[in-house]
């Protein structure tokens, strides 16, 4: 059975977080993880369904939309339509118009939480176009934005940010579901 380090070393992960996972098991590593931008690579890593990667890239988002001026919705709308997207209800074109919508707010208010509602729709964006036509790049893309919408909305709210988002990820995304990405992928679980 493949490490939990062995495993992040591979995928490409961080020094710092590689160094965090020492002797962790998954289930202990997954469980226990304070930065929700960290859960959301690993599971773009995985190759955790798109749906629930776009689910908790959005629910990491909301996170930051309360530092959004009031009466500006393009960052919320972006959100909602990335959220429908996962439910069948909109189309990949819609979730790009929306994101576009959202990362134009970004720039006139220059907010990072903005940013980060922005980044998250685009990561939906990015994440719906992967799983609908399997391209294991836009996958690896999807969890790279998800991640930097996490880090932009921590970077405006610190430390508690981050451990509210893990808690928001690992809500949406079990250790289940890791657990089966994890022995998809060669290392057992």
């Amino acid at each position: 059975m493949k490490s939990t380090k062995d495993i992040l070393t591979k995928l490409g992960a961080c020094t710092e977080a590689v160094k965090w996972a020492g002797r962790k098991t998954h289930k202990k590593a997954w469980g226990t993880c304070q930065r929700g931008d960290w859960l959301l690579w690993i599971a773009g890593k995985l190759n955790v369904d798109r749906k629930l990667l776009v689910l908790a890239a959005c629910g990491c988002a909301r996170t930051a939309l309360k530092y959004i001026p009031a009466g500006e919705d393009r960052p919320r709308i972006a959100i909602e339509t990335a959220e429908a997207w996962t439910r069948g209800e909109a189309t990949i074109g819609q979730v790009r118009t929306a994101a576009a919508a959202a990362r134009a707010a970004a720039r006139a208010t220059a907010r990072a939480a903005a940013w980060a509602a922005g980044d998250a729709a685009r990561a939906a964006a990015w994440a719906a176009a992967a799983w609908a036509a399997r391209a294991a790049a836009w996958a690896a893309g999807a969890a790279a934005w998800a991640a930097a919408a996490a880090r932009a909305a921590a970077w405006a709210a610190g430390d508690a940010a981050h451990k509210d988002m893990a808690k928001i990820v690992r809500k949406i995304i079990p250790f289940s579901v890791i657990c089966k990405a994890i022995a998809e992928y060669g290392g057992n679980a």
